[in-house]
């Protein structure tokens, strides 16, 4: 067999001596890294992008942002390194496993008969990490160099809430030098045809409700107890979560990310079966989209605490109020960018607001549009789940599809403030 464009060895589109695509091989072997809270091994990642940057002839930086935390950058200069540059931002960590209900080890990286590769992280998003590098080896090897630069960024902690990742990050001097105008960060999977691309996310909003009462024994009629205080805070929530939940089974056009979801989470109180308790606590979990008045929902959480009881309180664990969408209008440069590169390649694109949290949210909080894409389709949607996985022939064609959109996106002429 002929060596082809990527070279030998180099985790191209060669296939191994097994028969195997070393792109696929690549992506396995990073999968087998246990970057799994609540221990992530991020030096065996850090080890692993150090390997691949040399393979690359790229430079890293490596920047502690918090002790035991490091954002790693790879840095493909431009023609014209004075532009604005494409960030492709993507997360080492992983979430934990279930083992027990798994078909193979969560860390094996196994492929079964119809090459599905069974790992945690194979969605959630060890895929687009190793897409992206793969889609930047190639179009080196095919000596192409591109206008802008292209910033591949590997973030800590995404899925612990990014504190001490990229909330923490982006603040930093050096984010700030990167220069960044577009960034691409990571999306969801799709069952069907088409491909589904993020411009915005809900808000998460994690809040405890405190209710103290008068305390008491178990066998009397105590009035004004903890738990009535409760029951009142816990049916204002979930009524209005039926209200949301009727939203969207209702309409055709709406998905998740178009609502509000109220989960309830945690109860807390109570010492002892036979003594009445002093306070009583629950938490929730709301995902609030950017079409929402955020100050009008607050006041509505202080009403329900307030018909509750006077004395009902509330806090924030986490409170997001960054609204920024990043714009998909057809003369957006960017997103016209991105969305013509997909129509050439015949990719269906369906635009929705992201229905969790990523990455995406700090890097729109400082004015930079960002897009979440995982050119996942085909594929049911597994991240956090039992035996998640990806198809290795689903994962090889999102390599090809960001070789494109990388190429289209750090060919976006200069703006008239660029010049």
């Amino acid at each position: 067999m002929l060596p082809d464009k990527d070279g030998p060895g180099v985790g191209g589109r060669q296939s191994s001596p097994e028969g195997e695509d070393l792109s696929v091989s690549l992506f396995r072997e990073y999968l087998r890294l246990k970057t799994v809270h609540p221990e992530p091994d991020y030096d065996a990642a850090l080890r692993f992008l150090d390997r691949i940057a040399d393979e690359l002839e790229l430079p890293m930086r490596k920047i502690e942002v918090c002790p035991g935390r490091v954002v790693s950058i790879m840095t493909w200069e431009g023609k014209n390194p004075t532009l604005k540059s494409i960030l492709l931002n993507s997360h080492t960590d992983v979430v934990p496993v279930f083992q027990d209900h798994w078909k193979y080890d969560a860390f094996s990286a196994f492929k079964d008969a119809e090459g599905n590769i069974y790992a945690r992280g194979s969605q959630d998003m060890k895929c687009v990490t190793i897409q992206y590098i793969q889609a930047v080896r190639r179009l080196k090897a095919e000596g192409r160099k591109l206008i802008r630069t292209v910033h591949l960024m590997f973030v800590p902690d995404e899925e612990v809430g990014g504190h001490k990742g990229m909330e923490t990050f982006v603040t930093h001097p050096v984010f700030k030098k990167l220069n960044i105008g577009f960034a691409l960060d990571e999306g969801l999977a799709n069952p069907g045809e088409a491909f589904t691309v993020f411009y915005g996310e809900r808000n998460p909003w994690w809040i405890t409700i405190h209710c103290p009462g008068n305390p008491g024994h178990g066998s009397r009629f105590v009035e004004n107890t903890a738990a009535e205080k409760l029951r009142q805070v816990i049916n204002s929530f979930l009524d209005f979560r039926e209200k949301e939940k009727h939203r969207l089974n209702t309409s055709e056009c709406f998905t998740l990310g178009d609502v509000t979801t109220v989960n309830m989470t945690m109860v807390k109180g109570g010492v002892a079966y036979n003594v009445i308790p002093a306070e009583m606590d629950v938490s929730f979990d709301l995902r609030i989209p950017p079409t929402v008045n955020l100050q009008e929902f607050e006041r509505q959480i202080k009403e329900w605490c307030k018909e509750a009881g006077e004395d009902v309180t509330y806090e924030f664990a986490q409170k997001h109020m960054n609204q920024n969408l990043t714009s998909t209008a057809e003369n957006d440069p960017w997103w016209n960018a991105f969305s013509a590169a997909c129509k050439a390649m015949n990719i269906t694109l369906e635009k929705e607001i992201f229905p969790a949290a990523t990455d995406s949210r700090f890097i729109r909080a400082v004015g930079i549009p960002a897009i979440g894409f995982s050119p996942m389709n085909r594929t049911p949607i597994l991240l956090h789940d039992h035996n998640e996985y990806l198809n290795e022939q689903v994962f090889l064609k999102g390599i090809s599809v960001f070789e494109r959109l990388i190429s289209a996106l750090a060919s976006v002429p200069a703006f008239p403030d660029e010049a």
